[in-house]
Formats: structure tokens, C-alpha cells, sequence
């Protein structure tokens, strides 16, 4: 049997997801617009731009006293799926 506490802790990361979700949406919506101003695939990935992306997270993650390894797993994940939508979106263009 799951402890009550337990129970409490998950309704709260669900609430949390849903908040994650629409994010999700927006960050997706600013990618469209980004896509939409690159005018062939091979601008797709910018190797400069992610590396300043990770290296500015592990340091706002440190800052704020989050383990860097989570952050940075997130956002490597994040941005490989994101990579993968703009090739899918591209093809459409």
C-alpha cells in the first residue's frame, strides 16, 4: 500500500507536469518561428549555440543549488528532441 504522504508528494509533481506541458508548448511555438528563419537543413544544429546552452545551465544550476548532472541530462535530452522536430518540420517547409 503507497504511504498517504506519498500520494500528497505525486498530485504535487503531476500539477508540476502539467506546468512542464505548457512550456513544453510555448518553447515549441518559439522553435516554429525560429525554424521558420533558417533557410536550409544544414542550420538546423548550431554546435557554438548548444554548447553556451549547456555550459549556461550547469552554472544556473550550480547557482541555485540544483545538481547539474539532472540539468544538464534534461537539456541535452531537450534539445536532441528538438533538433528531431526541426528536421521532421523542415521537410514540410
Amino acid at each position: 500500500m503507497v504511504n498517504k504522504n506519498i500520494i500528497k508528494i505525486r498530485k504535487k509533481l503531476d500539477l508540476l507536469d502539467n506546468i512542464f506541458l505548457n512550456l513544453i508548448k510555448k518553447r515549441t511555438k518559439l522553435v516554429d518561428e525560429v525554424l521558420k528563419n533558417k533557410r536550409f537543413k544544414k542550420d538546423i544544429v548550431d554546435q557554438k549555440r548548444i554548447k553556451l546552452i549547456i555550459k549556461n545551465i550547469k552554472n544556473k544550476s550550480k547557482k541555485k543549488g540544483i545538481d547539474p548532472k539532472i540539468t544538464t541530462a534534461i537539456w541535452k535530452s531537450m534539445i536532441r528532441a528538438y533538433i528531431n522536430y526541426e528536421y521532421r518540420k523542415f521537410r514540410k517547409k
